[in-house]
């Protein structure tokens, strides 16, 4: 049997270059070298630009010359060294896409990193305020619980308060029109009612369970009363508001005068201003009086239901009286409502 010997000759770097060139990885090694050059090449220009005015070239906040010098003559270029020497697995093949690629690189990619960056900034800034949000209306809901709880709630129309419903947001409305009509004395009221309402939810909340009938019906006939009330807060608002601009002072001196220079007609026009104070200073005191009424009821309501034992068969009946006595107010109230 003979032996047959092959003659292994060794490639030149034609030869070399064709088979890296059928390689798969030849062209993403190329392309990568290539984009490597590119990338050192662009450096130099950013880096200038760094220098005239860093807000152009520098994505990150604050935008001094520093992280310019950072950033175009130390950071990129070791990213694009390290590329290169990575590229030299493949050999020494640039393409001049990747070039291009390369030049253009920081161009892309500083715009999108500061858009990112104002990204980031603006949902780090609604983070925190919703936070600091969150915080003011607990600050807010226990330093209202807290006054509740002293007697000294006050509403400020303004600000109304964390957990308001439409009864708290009706008298803090009737609230703003007595201010805007001068009347502090009746806008005071507005504290006193809404004082009492929450007093009496406070209780309810305490004495029953948010699902049951009885708290359902008690915080209807509660609201009811409150809805009532805030409604003669925005009347005695509107009365006021009709003779804010009468000055009384000036009307009773000009009586007092009794000049010769008077006429007839000059009299009867100053009596009939003081008439007209004095008819919506009595209907003042009669939506002022139903106020009270409505208070009364509430801090009865709130006696009454301070009173009631759950566990025990008398609890319904209770109830039921403090109810009966809401409803005797509501249609009071619904009878007022029609002769005025």
């Amino acid at each position: 049997m003979g032996l047959m010997f092959v003659a292994v000759t060794p490639m030149n770097r034609e030869d070399q270059a064709k088979v890296r060139e059928g390689l798969p990885g030849s062209v993403m090694f190329g392309f990568l070298q290539g984009f490597a050059y590119g990338l050192f090449l662009s450096c130099l220009p950013w880096f200038l630009i760094g220098m005239l005015d860093p807000r152009l070239a520098v994505p990150t906040e604050p935008p001094t010359r520093w992280r310019a010098i950072l950033r175009y003559w130390f950071g990129v270029p070791f990213v694009a060294f390290v590329l290169w020497l990575t590229s030299l697995w493949g050999g020494f093949s640039p393409s001049f896409l990747g070039w291009l690629t390369g030049l253009g690189a920081l161009a892309v990619a500083v715009p999108a990193e500061r858009w990112w960056h104002r990204l980031t900034r603006r949902r780090a800034h609604r983070r925190r305020r919703a936070i600091t949000e969150a915080e003011n209306r607990r600050a807010r809901a226990e330093a209202e619980r807290d006054a509740r709880e002293a007697g000294l709630a006050e509403l400020d129309p303004s600000r109304p308060p964390a957990d308001a419903d439409p009864v708290v947001h009706a008298l803090c409305r009737a609230k703003q029109m007595l201010l805007d009509s001068e009347r502090t004395d009746l806008a005071a009221q507005a504290d006193r009612l809404y004082t009492r309402y929450r007093r009496v939810l406070d209780v309810l909340a305490d004495k029953f369970d948010a699902r049951e009938i009885t708290f359902e019906r008690s915080r209807a006939m509660v609201g009811q009363v409150g809805l009532s009330a805030a409604d003669n807060l925005s009347a005695m608002g509107a009365l006021a508001a009709g003779v804010v601009g009468i000055d009384t002072a000036y009307v009773r001196r000009r009586l007092a005068e009794r000049s010769s220079r008077q006429v007839a007609n000059e009299r009867d026009a100053l009596q009939q201003r003081l008439d007209l104070v004095a008819d919506t200073e009595r209907r003042l005191a009669e939506l002022s009086a139903h106020n009270e009424t409505a208070m009364t009821t509430l801090d009865n309501a709130v006696v009454v239901m301070s009173r009631v034992d759950t566990g025990r068969p008398q609890a319904d009946v209770a109830t039921d009286e403090a109810l009966a006595d809401l409803k005797r107010f509501m249609d009071k109230a619904e009878r007022y409502g029609h002769t005025h």
